[in-house]
């Protein structure tokens, strides 16, 4: 049956917001953006037809705020919404509503999202599908001594799980059993934060599997089809941060057993739309099933990239009431011929430190030319604490994997985020590995490979630093010096001492001019002749020995942040400030804030004792729980924060007096 409509309200923001619109204005619709106050110039409200905002910064009063939206729908006269991905994509409730308001729900029945959007009604229904499963507990009974009696029964490793969520919020591995009762603890708490559900389910860990992913799209015409497998086993924290399709670990005949189980899942709840079924693979190539997104994927992209389809024209088609456009057989031809696909994901977050989340302004964004880049994203921009870590997708594609990863690899290093700490160095690492280049990766590659991950400053960098800082100072004098007379003495030539801070760490480097624009750097007992040559407003080529090296870079305030073989940094002046160390640390005893973030739990007293790595404050940034333990075992002196207080870096939040 048709159902038409004419403008679509995005029940969303950021990237995915824009990557629906694109598609929607192509085909003729009109487009509706919501938008918190976080997000009032951000570039999914200007690319929109009309924009509404519907609240304060924090999610829960605005993009999961079911009223709001639906007002603004209604204000709007949209008649169909599409939510997305997060927030409200998968609320079984929220889509019923939509559609009780007389609109068209771009997305699965309801019936379909609460059959398979919570984890243990999800393996409820499967186990009688031939569906493989591996032993758990998905029972209704969520008491602590009934997870923890199920826990023995099942067995270590154990993993819990968010049964109302996914994308590794409230999820735990436990490998020893006094762990159990804190990690169950912990991962209902970050569960009922990300999605209004403390609900838990069990099962057995299977310890690094690959993670492989199925994309299923059905209609209301009967026809459910697969369009192929991801592999999403490059993970942190058990969140994605490389897909790609096909598998590496994927042959034609294990694809078809994976997209027939597939199949038969999207069919047993009556399914329609864009889904995702979800399975681990182990290197014998038996897999087993994990759960069902009932939404479109951040990682669509790649397996558009390698069939040429485009699933949100797909999702609108379907929403319309129109079949399939394509049949299985035609769907596996275009797989057969379509090369390789990857995708990373640009996460604002520093993978030195845990993957802490970043916050902070962007000073300078140039997604790489001809690259797919999906952002929303500008100069200015603002990452809050309020949402997910995630800024920008890079997608490459090649005739084979070889290809594609070296396009990946090309247009990674090109893209340019200055301003916010990002995973953008981190990603070129794991994209030069050689296990990675051999397509050997399971869900533990990460933990393996990098689990010590963090960045030397050497000489070279150091000598870029101080060169670049020399010549954003003489830009400023260049107005009223003559060329000819920068870095001209009347006698010897003089010899300046640079004090500066670079990434957080101290340096001093002795510099005299040689000419203009070129300096002898002297760092520890040797010596470097540096040639600066503009070549843009925000580029100059850098000539060290027989080495010549491009740096991007961008000043604001006192801060310069550039971009030099392969690696983002941070430097700023400290020549005119007293030397010492901008570093806090825990040993004197102040407990500080290492990003901006909401208490989420405080788990101590004023005047308690505690010992070392005792937890003391829970903060949630970015949807994710942060644990902050005690440097040393002493007591609690004070306490200056309370339970849902925002917080921001350096912020003391506990004092401590050592025992």
């Amino acid at each position: 049956m048709s159902k038409a409509f004419h403008t679509i309200l995005i029940a969303n923001r950021g990237e995915i917001a824009m990557r629906v619109i694109r598609t929607a204005r192509r085909m003729g619709y009109r487009t509706v953006a919501v938008y918190s106050d976080a997000d009032a110039n951000a570039p999914h409200v200007r690319a929109a037809d009309f924009a509404y905002r519907i609240g304060p910064p924090q999610a829960a009063e605005s993009y999961l705020n079911q009223a709001a939206i639906l007002q603004a729908a209604d204000n709007m006269r949209a008649d169909a919404i599409h939510p997305g991905y997060g927030f409200l994509a998968e609320n079984a409730e929220f889509a019923q509503a939509v559609i009780d308001a007389g609109m068209v729900w771009i997305g699965p029945p309801p019936a379909a999202m609460h059959a398979m959007g919570n984890k243990g009604a999800a393996k409820r229904l499967l186990a009688e599908c031939d569906v493989p499963m591996l032993p758990g507990y998905q029972g209704q009974e969520q008491n602590d001594a009934t997870l923890m009696a199920e826990a023995k029964r099942i067995g270590l490793p154990l993993m819990i799980k968010a049964a109302a969520g996914g994308g590794g919020r409230g999820m735990r591995l436990v490998k020893h059993i006094e762990e159990l009762a804190h990690q169950l603890t912990q991962a209902r708490s970050e569960a009922q934060q990300a999605f209004g559900s403390g609900e838990l389910i069990l099962e057995r860990a299977l310890l690094n599997p690959r993670h492989v992913e199925v994309q299923v799209f059905a209609d209301t015409h009967g026809h459910v089809v697969h369009i192929g497998e991801r592999d999403c086993s490059v993970q942190r924290r058990h969140q994605k941060l490389i897909e790609e399709s096909p598998s590496p670990a994927v042959d034609a005949i294990l694809r078809a057993r994976l997209g027939q189980a597939a199949v038969a899942a999207a069919r047993s709840c009556g399914y329609v739309g864009a889904g995702t079924i979800e399975f681990l693979l182990d290197s014998d190539g038996k897999f087993w099933f994990m759960e069902m997104n009932t939404r479109l994927q951040v990682e669509h992209p790649v397996t558009e990239a390698i069939t040429g389809l485009d699933l949100v024209e797909w999702q609108l088609r379907v929403a319309a009431g129109q079949a399939l456009p394509l049949t299985q057989q035609e769907i596996d031809a275009r797989l057969a011929i379509g090369g390789h696909a990857i995708e990373v994901r640009l996460c604002a977050e520093d993978p030195t430190q845990q993957f802490l989340p970043q916050t902070g302004r962007i000073e300078f964004w140039h997604a790489p030319e001809g690259a797919r880049v999906e952002h929303g994203l500008t100069n200015g921009t603002q990452i809050s604490p309020y949402y997910d870590s995630m800024v920008a997708k890079l997608i490459a594609h090649g005739c084979n994997r070889t290809e594609a990863l070296r396009n990946l690899t090309q247009q990674l290093d090109q893209c340019l985020l200055l301003g916010v700490t990002t995973n953008q160095d981190f990603l070129l690492k794991v994209l030069e590995h050689s296990e990675f280049i051999d397509g050997h990766v399971n869900t533990g590659f990460i933990v393996q490979h990098f689990s010590d991950y963090s960045v030397a400053l050497d000489d070279i960098t150091k000598v870029i630093a101080s060169a670049l800082l020399l010549y954003c100072q003489q830009s400023k004098w260049r107005v009223d010096v003559p060329d000819e007379l920068l870095g001209w003495s009347s006698s010897a030539t003089l010899k300046r001492e640079m004090h500066f801070e670079l990434d957080g760490q101290v340096s001093d480097i002795s510099v005299r001019s040689d000419s203009m624009l070129c300096w002898i750097c002297r760092v520890a007992d040797k010596e470097y002749k540096v040639h600066l040559y503009p070549l843009a407003e925000n580029s100059l080529r850098i000539h060290i020995g027989h080495v010549d090296i491009q740096v991007q870079f961008v000043q604001t305030g006192d801060d310069i942040f550039f971009r030099a073989l392969e690696y983002n940094h941070r430097i700023r002046d400290l020549s005119i400030l007293p030397h010492q160390s901008k570093t806090h640390s825990n040993s004197d005893g102040m407990l500080r804030a290492p990003m901006n973030g909401r208490v989420a739990s405080v788990a101590v007293q004023a005047g308690e004792q505690v010992q070392a790595g005792q937890p003391i404050v829970v903060l949630e940034a970015m949807k994710m729980e942060h644990t902050l333990f005690a440097p040393f075992a002493g007591t609690v002196q004070a306490l200056h924060i309370s339970t849902g207080e925002q917080v921001e870096p350096g912020r003391i939040l506990a004092e401590m007096v050592s025992v």
